[in-house]
């Protein structure tokens, strides 16, 4: 119970990824808001009977200003504060692996208002609160794709390396704060959403190829380092980029 009487948000936790860190901090003790465009009561009445811990669902397009703003104001309401935020909404599951030519100009700034101004608008809403409360842990879901150069998929790698970039200068403005502020990269998860796209399936073989641990990564592969981040023990660590994919990016 290591995080017990703290607050957590997880954005895009209805399902998959998400579900699964918000479960894992629920068992750490953490009461969890599951924020989610679909699925989040559900996933929320799930995590507190599996758990025992207090859960709220709350629906929220984090690319919206006015949705980020109302998801930490209700969680303070129900919980009283704000102590960790996990950015993991994003767009993935559902895109095309094509060549870069074949990408118009709205699917791209789909990706990005999703994957890069979803998180400085959540870490914008919560920020406050969690200086309120006297320090706090960000996580933001990158991915390895940007340590290596996936080819087909260029909005999101580039997303995603912007969410890295994020990471650092935020943690530079918040460190005084008693603010942490790390990036979690995954290597290629076979989640619920991926699981259903056979294209994104056949993609990820080359990733699962290149790994030292030749093995499929799971959304339960992730749990253990959102844990220790999230934690106290991880309280003089931050602007990092924890890469955990089976050793296939070695950085």
């Amino acid at each position: 119970m290591k995080l017990k009487d703290k607050v957590a948000i997880v954005t895009g936790a209805g399902s998959g990824i998400g579900k699964a860190l918000a479960t894992r901090l629920a068992r750490d003790g953490a009461s969890v808001v599951v924020a989610d465009l679909r699925n989040a009561e559900a996933a929320a009445a799930a995590i507190a009977k599996e758990t025992g811990a207090r859960a709220l669902g709350l629906e929220v397009d984090v690319a919206s200003e006015s949705d980020a703003a109302r998801m930490a104001e209700e969680a303070v309401k129900a919980f009283g504060r704000i102590d960790i935020l996990v950015n993991n909404a994003a767009v993935f599951s559902t895109l095309q692996v094509r060549p870069f030519e074949q990408i118009d100009a709205a699917e791209w700034r789909k990706v990005m208002d999703v994957n890069t101004l979803g998180v400085f608008l959540c870490c914008r809403a919560c920020v406050p609160h969690m200086r309120a409360a006297g320090g706090g842990r960000i996580i933001n879901l990158a991915s390895g794709a940007p340590l290596k150069g996936v080819p087909l998929l260029l909005h999101y790698v580039s997303s995603k390396g912007a969410v890295i970039a994020l990471t650092r200068a935020l943690a530079r403005e918040v460190g005084r704060d008693g603010i942490t502020v790390n990036a979690l990269a995954p290597g290629f998860t076979l989640s619920e959403g991926i699981m259903q796209n056979r294209e994104h399936v056949k993609h990820g073989e080359a990733s699962r190829a290149s790994r030292a641990i030749a093995r499929d990564e799971s959304p339960d592969d992730l749990v253990g380092a959102v844990s220790f981040l999230a934690s106290a023990d991880a309280a003089f660590i931050t602007g990092q980029t924890l890469v955990v994919d089976g050793g296939s990016a070695m950085v």
